[in-house]
């Protein structure tokens, strides 16, 4: 499974890491994804969602 929220699409961003020299080297910023169980079509489902799509409701959680 991808590291994608499947809420909002959010996914990997890609930079550099500047050393103090100035050296740049590829790294990633990974979303902050969550496993969380959500209703889909009335059935309670395991979704990976982002931290920002649970705190804001659009991924509502099941007790």
């Amino acid at each position: 499974m991808s590291r994608k929220c499947e809420v909002c699409g959010k996914g990997p961003m890609t930079g550099n890491n500047v050393s103090h020299a100035n050296n740049r080297t590829k790294r990633r910023w990974l979303p902050n994804l969550q496993s969380v169980k959500v209703l889909i079509k009335g059935k309670p489902r395991r979704i990976k969602a982002c931290t920002q799509c649970i705190r804001s409701g659009k991924a509502a959680r099941v007790a």
